[in-house]
């Protein structure tokens, strides 16, 4: 595969989409997108099986740092996703993408801008006290 750039992608997002072009379909086809994520997600625990969701309290010792908290948090998922489990999620995920560039696009803001501001921003700046 040639050189793929956030920037190209988002040209073409805004070349194809067509039929929902309004900020409202945007939206709510962002908002479905997320839906069918979750929805994926769970049939691959509840219908496939290939993944259990040991969902439960975080439990974290009251004597350690910030830092050190990421060594006790979880993440509930146990097992992997099996091929076509991990192809849907891929799927779902790639349509989310898909609309928010969407979203970009209707208040043109380069997505690749976005992203590097976040990096910048965030998580090389703040790191992980950012995500409090």
């Amino acid at each position: 595969m040639k050189n793929f750039s956030l920037e190209e992608f988002q040209h073409k997002v805004d070349d194809v989409l067509v039929r929902h072009k309004s900020i409202l379909d945007i939206l709510t086809k962002l908002q479905e997108s997320s839906a069918r994520i979750n929805r994926a997600v769970a049939k691959s625990a509840t219908v496939c099986g290939c993944i259990q969701l040991n969902i439960k309290k975080q439990e974290t010792p009251s004597n350690i740092t910030f830092s050190e908290m990421k060594e006790y948090m979880s993440t509930h998922v146990e097992g992997a996703l099996c091929p076509t489990c991990k192809e849907k999620i891929h799927q779902e995920i790639s349509t989310n993408i898909f609309y928010i560039t969407a979203l970009c696009n209707v208040f043109d803001m380069d997505i690749e801008e976005l992203v590097k501001s976040y990096h910048d921003n965030h998580l090389k700046t703040l790191g992980k006290y950012g995500l409090l």
